[in-house]
């Protein structure tokens, strides 16, 4: 079921589980449990709707004594081969939208701030190197110091990703993201304040490592604290309030610019979302399946976790305290953990993630990351501004205003993913995008070869670059990463995974120049689009639908 925070913020589903059991069939209903087949005595009608999401599926209803239970069928898929994996009838699980929103808000702060220091640093060095307007004796800053002022947060992401790789489960997923907040908070104010560069730098380099622990711990506890039927709608939506980020720093940048001393401002200003970033996340309990992960590989007492994670459970679904519905969606859940891992009564070597199904899920989710950033999406921005000057758009002589441009169509290709993303699935959408970014890509080579006296194929080859990416690589990969780990090595699986996207992202940028003037701009293109069509045969032979699965299932059913 695909639903919308932004359409039904108060939208309550609700249904009576099923209290028979199929001892058979092991059972996942911590977020999506799964109801026993409907006997034909007890159906009551079979419909397809037009206009429900799940249109597609045939929706059975049954009534009982306890009520009403409604179940849809699904098909998963691995790949290329177009027959299911396996079809089942489940019940979605009883949530009210009131209670989902701050377990999501809080965690997505983490992105908000990631895409505010790209936003507000565009302007922040312009103010900067200003002689008149940086308001510092030392704004005469060379290249080199400009680029590490630049790509501090960069250095500083792909160290929190390192450091966060042996202590991940150890942290588990909410003190990783209040020290994220604490990070944010003590990087923003330290850069607002810097007396000069050498702590400026410093500040930089703090403020990275609250993006490498963020952009690790809130795919973490969003999947693992979210319904599966929104799973990924609420993902993806993180990825807009990344865009969010980056046109709020633009935003900030635009007021402050002139400002004298403005960089500071707009550094500085991180530290008020940080902060509530982080107090929200204090607010919220530990990943219910974090916890019982700990309880099965014995690091804490299992009666102490146990209740521990039903109170949890609770205060995120906004149940009362032990209510008996989370008691038995936690008891099945531990169970379940328990027959997954017998035979696993610790957290493994660190190794492990190279091994079995984590192997799988990391060639999957560091495969998607790694071609999210080797088709070009950096360099493809780059030239934004030229190519919208070239068609004779005013706003390309304001790079602030192209920026605005850019950024307001990719928050709206970004939420049409996340509308589409639990109908559709993500195979469609990477398949289709990941489709369009190898056409968009070949079109800006044939503008640069050969149609340079058109130069609207060129506008319309990077909108159709900007959009295809941000219904594709842009929020699934990250959704597909944050699932498709199993939960013994997610923590670590999860922290290669934004290694490898912050460390390809590096390479691109620092690639970049040199192979511009080693291929020129049209067979730059050209491999772009080579590697992007690579990607799509990546995609297709594979990435497996995950739509509509618990993480659970996820790991039974598709890596084993």
């Amino acid at each position: 079921m695909a639903c919308s925070a932004s359409l039904q913020p108060l939208f309550t589903f609700n249904h009576f589980h099923s209290h028979s059991r199929n001892p058979k069939k092991p059972k996942f209903p911590f977020f999506n449990t799964d109801a026993n087949p409907i006997p034909p005595s007890k159906s009551v009608t079979h419909l397809k709707s037009k206009k429900n999401p799940m249109s597609s599926k045939l929706l059975s209803v049954s009534g009982g004594k306890s009520g009403f239970s409604v179940g849809a069928q699904r098909e998963f898929s691995t790949g290329g081969d177009d027959e299911p994996l396996l079809s089942d009838t489940t019940d979605q699980e009883v949530f009210s939208w009131s209670s989902v929103i701050l377990p999501f808000l809080f965690p997505a702060l983490g992105g908000l701030l990631f895409g505010y220091d790209i936003g507000a640093t565009s302007g922040a060095t312009l103010s900067l190197k200003s002689a008149e307007l940086s308001g510092t004796t030392w704004f005469n800053l060379s290249a080199v110091q400009l680029g590490l002022v630049v790509s501090g947060s960069l250095y500083g992401a792909l160290l929190g990703s390192i450091v966060v790789y042996p202590i991940a489960d150890f942290l588990g997923r909410r003190r990783e993201l209040i020290t994220a907040a604490v990070l944010y908070f003590l990087g923003g104010l330290t850069t607002a304040y810097a007396p000069g560069l050498g702590v400026l730098l410093v500040g930089r380099l703090l403020y990275g490592l609250g993006i490498g622990l963020a952009m690790h711990g809130a795919p973490l506890y969003i999947a693992e604290t979210s319904p599966s039927q929104i799973r990924g709608t609420l993902i993806s939506l993180k990825e807009v309030f990344i865009v969010l980020g980056i046109l709020l720093g633009y935003f900030v940048g635009s007021f402050q610019i002139n400002e004298i001393g403005g960089w500071r401002y707009m550094y500085g200003l991180s530290a008020t979302f940080a902060l509530v970033m982080g107090l929200g996340m204090f607010s919220l309990p530990p990943s219910p399946r974090w916890l019982l992960l700990r309880a099965v590989q014995g690091n804490g007492t299992l009666k102490e976790y146990k209740e521990k994670a039903m109170l949890g459970l609770s205060k995120l679904r906004g149940r009362p305290p032990g209510d008996k519905l989370s008691e038995r969606q936690i008891e099945d859940t531990l169970l379940s953990l328990k027959s997954a891992y017998a035979d696993q009564k610790s957290e493994g070597s660190l190794l492990e993630v190279f091994q079995g199904p984590s192997l799988k899920a990391f060639i999957i989710g560091g495969g998607l990351v790694l071609f999210q950033q080797i088709t070009g999406q950096p360099s493809v921005l780059y030239y934004a501004g030229p190519i919208l000057q070239s068609a004779g758009f005013s706003a390309a002589a304001d790079a602030t205003r192209v920026s605005v441009v850019i950024g307001l169509f990719k928050l709206l290709m970004t939420s049409i993913a996340v509308l589409k993303v639990d109908d559709l699935g993500r195979r469609p959408l990477l398949i289709g995008g990941v489709s369009g970014l190898a056409l968009s890509l070949f079109l800006l080579s044939a503008y640069y070869k050969i149609l340079g006296g058109f130069p609207l194929v060129a506008v319309a080859a990077l909108l159709l670059y900007v959009g295809c990416y941000q219904i594709s690589f842009g929020p699934i990969s990250w959704l597909m990463v944050s699932e498709i780990f199993p939960i013994s090595t997610r923590g670590r699986g999860i922290s290669l995974a934004v290694l490898t996207n912050f460390g390809s992202n590096a390479i691109v940028t620092f690639a970049f120049s040199p192979l511009k003037e080693l291929l020129g701009a049209d067979n730059l293109f050209l491999l772009f689009g080579a590697i992007a069509l690579l990607a799509v045969v990546f995609v297709v032979l594979i990435v497996p639908e995950t739509k509509g699965l618990s993480l659970e299932e996820i790991e039974s059913k598709i890596l084993k």
